[in-house]
Formats: C-alpha cells, structure tokens, sequence
C-alpha cells in the first residue's frame, strides 16, 4: 500500500477503501501535496478490484477549512508533481499562470474525482468550508454528524464562490444565493432538508453508519453500481452542469484579476482569516 505524507488509507471492509485527511493541525486544510496524494489514493482504490466503494474522511475536529492559502515547500503546480491535466503555462505570469493552475489543482482534479468509477462517500464531521465543500461534493453521498457546519465565505474574500461551483446545483438557485450572498454558517440538518446532505447522525456514530452504508453498497454488483454512477452523472451533465462550472470558473477568474489590481492580491484581503492574511498567496 502507498505511503502518504498528509493522508491516511484504511481497509474496514476487504470492498472498502476508507481515505483519511490527516492535517489536523491545519484542520485539514487542502495543500499541494494532499492534493496528489488524494489523487493517487483515489486512483489506486479504483484500480483495485476488491474495492466497491470509497470513503473520504478527516482526522482531528474538522472535516476541513478549504484551500491552504499559505505558501508551503511544494507550491508549485506542474512542477513539485506531475501534471494531470491537460493545461500548460503553469510558469507563465499573472494571469495565465493563476488560471493554469487553478484549472490543474482545481476545476479538473475535481472533475475527475466526480466521475471516479466507483461510489464514493463524504463522512464530514466538524467544519466544511469553501475548498473543503468541493471534496464533500465531489463525492456521490455525503453523510454528516450532527455538529457538522457548512460554508463558503469565498463572497467575503472578493470571489464569487469556490472553483467547482456546483452551488446551485446542491442547494437551488435561490438558497445558493442566499449561501453565498451572507456566508452564513450551515448546520447539518439544514444541508439534509435542502437534499445536500443524505444522513445526519450523531457524531459517536458517524464513521460506523460510513461503514454499514458502505457495506450495503458493497454488497451491490460492481458492474452494476459502476452503470448507475455513470447514468446518473450522465444525466446531470446533459442537464448542463459541466458547461455551468466552466463558466463560473471563468468569472472566477476575473475576480481573481479584479482583486489582484484593486488589492495586490488575488482575494480581497479584509475577507481573509487572520491566520492565514499575513501569509496568504498573493498570486
């Protein structure tokens, strides 16, 4: 099994691939480096065939805070690790650089981990904030405890919402404005009346009620399962989703570009967490 320097990968089940954040200190906060092990993990529990399904978890109080803002040791997209996608000009300047990237550790990685062969589970516990509300909702099921809290302040920081921006598609049209327009804090049961969230339980119970619906799921023929994925994503895309993303991805960009004239920076710095304002990424 793959050794991983911010992720954990457990086998509860023989048919259950459980992958672990383990940042707690960053509270799970989304880096470079957890992005390619996310991926590599990923792509060896959909090439192992004893594995039917995959659960994405977190170590410590949180599910995750987003996207690590500060700058780390590997920073580099195209660089410190290998492309996946199918961009280039992760060295060029301003905004060509900053869309390439996004594009690479962002909107496409992403994308990819939607359409991963196998059904895959979101076990959130604690906060679930803007970066990290695109792993849960890469995932087909999510289940919540019951502390669990939800959040995209992108708005705040100057931004409209996060790179894969399925806002509307999760919660409707209206209540994805009102989520995004105040920033407001979430909690579990509020996600599963609007249908974003499948189960809420009690957090002593969450990772075992992740493990018997796993198991339920497992117990599914793997062909079968793998059809019923792709006819339901197929569905969501002919209903226009991707091309959705991939215009908002674009304003995304512009505000990006915006805040980079208006502030120096690529996010409004007054929207930013004090941990991270005086170290953030700037470009």
């Amino acid at each position: 099994m793959t050794a991983f320097e911010t992720i954990i990968v457990e086998r509860p089940d023989p048919r259950i691939a459980r992958i672990v954040m383990n940042r707690p200190e960053a509270r799970n906060a989304q880096n470079l480096q957890m992005t390619y092990d996310l991926n590599t993990a990923f792509d060896d529990a959909v090439q192992d065939d004893a594995v039917k399904v995959i659960i994405l978890a977190g170590s410590g109080p949180h599910f995750s805070a987003g996207h690590d803002l500060r700058p780390g040791a590997k920073n580099a997209a195209g660089v410190d690790f290998p492309p996946i996608g199918n961009w280039g000009g992760f060295a060029e300047p301003s905004t060509h650089g900053r869309f390439a990237r996004e594009q690479e550790i962002y909107l496409q990685i992403t994308r990819r981990w939607r359409n991963l062969a196998k059904p895959t589970i979101a076990e959130i516990h604690g906060k679930c904030i803007a970066g990290g509300l695109m792993l849960a909702w890469a995932c087909d099921l999510i289940v919540a405890s019951n502390d669990a809290e939800f959040c995209d302040p992108t708005v705040t920081m100057g931004v409209c919402g996060h790179e894969w921006f399925v806002h509307p598609w999760e919660l409707g049209p209206r209540k994805a404005k009102e989520f995004l327009f105040t920033a407001d804090v979430w909690s579990a049961e509020e996600a599963h009346r609007l249908g974003m969230v499948n189960h809420v339980v009690p957090r002593a119970e969450l990772s075992s009620f992740v493990i018997a619906l796993a198991q339920k799921i497992a117990a599914k023929p793997s062909f079968a399962l793998k059809m019923t994925k792709e006819a339901v994503n197929r569905s969501v895309d002919v209903m226009g989703q991707p091309a959705a993303i991939d215009q908002a991805f674009g304003l995304h960009q512009l505000c990006h570009a915006h805040n980079l004239q208006e502030f120096g920076m690529v996010v409004d710095p007054a929207g930013l967490h004090p941990s991270v304002k005086k170290t953030a990424i700037v470009n």
